[in-house]
């Protein structure tokens, strides 16, 4: 954090930037009631092109990424592409003039953000070596054989690596913006952002829904109903049949039909949503560990801090603490 005032977040917009993108901390982050300070700047200060018919002035050039607490890369066009002559041969992508003295310019302390293929733009410059990391599925062929030392990730929506964090395409870099103002602040808050974006909180899934693949023949109506269902009634002790009853599909049908519409298995999922309830609960009542694992249908209270640290790596009343002050948390049993 910076010594004083908000958390500044730094978007560096590079030549050939995508316009949706670019806009999309200062619109998510800039949404949370002036706990962000949003300040865009290119390499050298000067006039960047987009993707776009038009090209985008700045205020700032890199030396203000010196000062910022979180640093966001938007996607840009990349040059990386497979050989004509040898599909199996990648050209390593060569950065741009000046872009790995900017990114020199970050400091330790600082997170550092990708949206969708930005993740080539860290990659090139060594930061993701042997690090996870997610980007576009439709380029995760080519990023592997570019970079194949990155742990890629072709099927999230995002990854949280602790200081570096990466997205996939587009929209996901709204996800991910959420995600650090969740993790920053608590759900309370990035769930109001959210509202004020018209936009879901927390998506369920990853890429797998999204990426391009024949469409099965629809022989009902799907399995939304059935996660509506489930989500009213995540205190009961729910299966992947009772799902699938609750939907009249077989349970081999229910599964397949649910990870192409979803991107996850079903119990997966569940256990995403119980994860995700528990973390509201937590926030926002005082109820004892054992009773929130209850609300949200893990069987014991040692269940509930299993899946949540698998989740975030933190305990639950570490969780709570850091969204709650010293009082409440003192008073609860």
């Amino acid at each position: 954090m910076t010594s004083s005032g908000p958390h500044r977040v730094v978007v560096l917009a590079l030549d050939g930037v995508y316009p949706f993108e670019l806009g999309i901390p200062n619109r998510v982050f800039g949404s949370a009631d002036g706990r962000y300070e949003v300040l865009t700047c290119s390499v050298d200060g000067q006039p960047v092109r987009t993707e776009g018919d038009f090209s985008i002035a700045v205020a700032h050039d890199a030396d203000l990424l010196r000062t910022a607490d979180t640093v966001v890369i938007p996607p840009c066009h990349i040059g990386v592409a497979a050989c004509p002559d040898d599909p199996g041969d990648v050209a390593i992508l060569a950065l741009p003039h000046g872009v790995s003295d900017a990114l020199a310019l970050i400091r330790p302390s600082a997170r550092i953000v990708s949206i969708c293929t930005a993740a080539f733009v860290l990659a090139a410059d060594g930061r993701l070596d042997d690090r996870p990391a997610a980007t576009h599925w439709n380029l995760a062929d080519i990023f592997r054989r570019a970079f194949p030392r990155v742990r890629l990730d072709h099927d999230v929506l995002y990854v949280d690596d602790g200081d570096i964090l990466t997205s996939a395409g587009a929209s996901a870099g709204i996800d991910l913006c959420l995600h650090l103002i969740r993790k920053d602040h608590g759900s309370e808050v990035a769930n109001t952002v959210a509202r004020r974006c018209v936009v879901p909180p927390w998506r369920e899934g990853g890429q797998a829904q999204y990426i391009e693949q024949p469409v099965p023949t629809q022989t009902s109506t799907g399995t939304a109903e059935a996660r509506q269902w489930a989500l009213a009634n995540l205190h009961l002790p729910l299966t992947m049949s009772d799902l699938a009853r609750h939907s009249r599909m077989s349970g081999r049908t229910f599964a397949r039909r649910f990870r192409d519409e979803v991107g996850t298995s079903p119990g997966r999922w569940l256990i995403q949503q119980r994860v995700f309830r528990a973390r509201e609960l937590l926030e926002s009542t005082d109820l004892p560990v054992d009773r929130i694992a209850a609300e949200v249908g893990f069987a014991t209270g040692t269940s509930l801090r299993q899946h949540l640290h698998e989740a975030i790596g933190v305990a639950p009343l570490t969780y709570r603490r850091t969204f709650r002050t010293r009082a409440q948390v003192a008073a609860v049993p």
